[in-house]
């Protein structure tokens, strides 16, 4: 009888593949997909022996009392193995198999992050997916995230998400935007990604407010041996649902028209800026309502000179300062290659 170490693992993969009725296993399939899984997560392989030795242990009345039965292939003399009961498992398992397919796909978007310094407490939890459900990623690589990997501060990415997690207060050494530097005591309560940057928000030790520190500025930072202060202000599933990025202002929701080029429009219509957006086919125009910040007059900017800000006034405004601000850097350069 099969006991090694492994028994488990080859029956849960073999148990996949009698219960799929969409594919056709041969003998030599099912060495195969076990050997994938084992090679992966143990670095060993399996023998055409033990699959045998396995398939009667599961068979056995006394054990999985399994209905696996070999099936005639339409051409030549290869048999694919299959239970003839197709509701039949070893397991107590609601997944079917559609949603291991679909648990195979996540390994897959998640493998795309292995290898990387910032990401390397993903490996133990796909491999430990891998392991409980015998699936793993596609070996090809045919997903592909956008992400940075030379942007600083991803080292600090997987101990800041535990310190989130276990409400682990942490002091942070921190440089801003303008190279000012302080040390502060956060007690991390949220982390958010947003145009490729990370975003630890949590309650500082010296204000009442949250505070909003890009990980790409935090110079370092260490446990703090402090009680933890719980959130009770802030709801983070609907805190963001107001503005464009993750910068949350205390001002008021506004209604922000925008008029888009004939070219540019049916992008904007396909892919919304906001969850708020209207839109104004004939007018050519969307409408959000939202909290103006910096981060949506970057991505207005982002659109020039396809967009229009038609209001609020205030909105406009500002855009048109900064819009008259840039011309003046290419002005003054034409008048200097000008100049006699």
């Amino acid at each position: 009888m099969p006991t090694n170490k492994n028994a488990q693992l080859r029956y849960q993969i073999l148990d996949r593949c009698f219960s799929d009725f969409k594919h056709k296993y041969t003998f030599e399939d099912l060495i195969e997909k076990v050997n994938d899984a084992l090679y992966d997560l143990t670095g060993s392989e399996v023998s055409t022996r033990q699959i045998r030795a396995d398939i009667k242990y599961m068979r056995d009345r006394v054990t999985f009392d399994a209905p696996i039965k070999a099936y005639p292939m339409a051409v030549g003399k290869e048999h694919y193995y299959r239970y003839e009961d197709p509701n039949f498992t070893i397991y107590n398992n609601d997944m079917s198999i559609e949603e291991v397919n679909n648990l195979r796909s996540t390994i897959q978007m998640l493998g795309r992050y292995r290898g990387t310094p910032a990401n390397a407490w993903l490996e133990e939890v796909i491999s430990n997916l891998e392991y409980r459900f015998g699936v793993k990623a596609n070996a090809e690589n045919l997903i592909s995230f956008e992400q940075n990997d030379k942007l600083q501060g991803l080292e600090h990415l997987s101990d800041i998400i535990d310190a989130t997690v276990n409400h682990q207060p942490l002091k942070l050494h921190y440089r801003t935007f303008k190279g000012h530097e302080f040390e502060t005591i956060c007690h991390p309560y949220y982390v958010k990604q947003y145009n490729n940057r990370w975003f630890l928000l949590g309650k500082s030790a010296e204000y009442d407010t949250i505070g909003n520190y890009a990980l790409d500025r935090i110079v370092s930072f260490k446990k703090v041996d402090v009680p933890f202060c719980n959130n009770t202000q802030i709801n983070f599933d609907t805190y963001f649902d107001d503005v464009i990025g993750v910068t949350v202002p205390k001002g008021d929701i506004e209604t922000v028209v925008l008029r888009f080029s004939e070219n540019r429009f049916p992008y904007i219509v396909s892919k919304p800026l906001h969850q708020s957006q209207e839109v104004n086919l004939e007018e050519r125009t969307i409408t959000i309502k939202v909290k103006p910040n910096k981060e949506l007059d970057q991505l207005i900017f982002s659109f020039i000179p396809d967009v229009e800000v038609l209001s609020p006034q205030s909105l406009r405004d500002t855009i048109k300062e900064k819009i008259e601000e840039n011309l003046k850097k290419y002005l003054s350069m034409q008048n200097d290659c000008t100049a006699p």
